[in-house]
């Protein structure tokens, strides 16, 4: 099973990072927490020392057009919230 993992970059999630070394991922919905665990140490050479996990539902969108109202929804997610270990972290902007 093929697990994706994409940072979530947002000032939220920042904050989250300045303040606690928690960093935030948007994660494959089928994912557990010792496979997140275990990706996130592979990929970023760090220790992990708690994985907390959130599935975010979708929301309900509407919109007026000339042919008239467009319903739609967006799409569900599952969150990922990594707390690394002290004097560990991880810089997303390395490769840029």
């Amino acid at each position: 099973m093929d697990i994706t993992i994409t940072p979530i970059v947002t000032e939220k999630a920042t904050k989250l990072t300045e303040k606690l070394n928690r960093y935030t991922f948007r994660v494959s919905p089928e994912a557990t927490k010792p496979q997140i665990k275990e990706l996130v140490e592979k990929l970023y050479d760090v220790k992990v020392t708690s994985v907390n996990t959130a599935v975010v539902r979708g929301k309900n969108k509407s919109r007026w057009t000339k042919s008239g109202l467009l319903r739609g929804k967006t799409a569900a997610y599952k969150k990922a919230f990594i707390t690394l270990a002290d004097g560990q972290t991880i810089d997303f902007y390395s490769n840029i």
